[in-house]
This record gives structure tokens, C-alpha cells and sequence, in this order.
């Protein structure tokens, strides 16, 4: 049986056009969660929502938007989020992210 480990969980809501050095936002912030080795990172498409604009962004097929929410979630140990914060903030114009402490359980072989 696996024994859970104390990790957080970061939690980054962006909108789909957001942008970085000329590739989408949430594409560079994974990439870049990759190559500093944290231990997973996750892009939800959501299908509604809305951020500080107040203006709804949605999947209905009458209000069809090209900037839908997505959320990207990256979990690792507390040191290693810890230094990613600093990454991230550089890249990031807008948008929320929240922290969670949280216990991370790994199945397979250990990185």
C-alpha cells in the first residue's frame, strides 16, 4: 500500500488566448513545470466561466468564445512549488492561481 507524502497542489485559471513569448500561456507554464522536473502537470479545458472582467466566456454553440477557461493544475513537494512561483509570476499577465497543500500518493515506477 502506498504511503501518502506531504505535496501541494498549484492551481493556475487562465483564459485559453493568453499568451507567452508567442506560444499559448498554458503550454509555456507546462513546458516550463516539465523542465524544472516537477512531478505532474495537468490542462482543464473548462466549459464556462468568467475572471476579474466579469465578461462569461462559453462553450454554448451561440455564444461560442476562443478564449474559454482553462485550468492547469501542477503538483509536486512544497520546495520544488516553491520555486516555481517565481517562474510563473514572470510569465503571467493576468489570470488566478491558488495553492493547496495536499497529500500526493505515486503509482508506478519513481521517477
Amino acid at each position: 500500500m502506498q504511503t501518502p507524502r506531504p505535496a501541494q497542489l498549484l492551481r493556475i485559471l487562465v483564459g485559453e488566448a493568453a499568451r507567452h513569448d508567442g506560444k499559448p500561456l498554458y503550454e509555456a507554464i507546462v513546458l516550463k513545470a516539465r523542465d524544472m522536473k516537477l512531478a505532474g502537470a495537468t490542462v482543464l479545458r473548462a466549459g464556462m466561466g468568467y475572471g476579474h472582467s466579469q465578461h462569461v466566456h462559453s462553450a454554448k454553440i451561440l455564444q461560442l468564445s476562443d478564449d474559454l477557461p482553462l485550468l492547469i493544475e501542477i503538483i509536486d513537494i512544497k520546495s520544488k512549488i516553491a520555486a516555481f512561483l517565481p517562474v510563473l509570476e514572470e510569465m503571467m499577465k493576468g489570470g488566478t492561481a491558488t495553492l493547496q497543500d495536499v497529500e500526493m500518493l505515486h503509482y508506478g515506477e519513481q521517477p
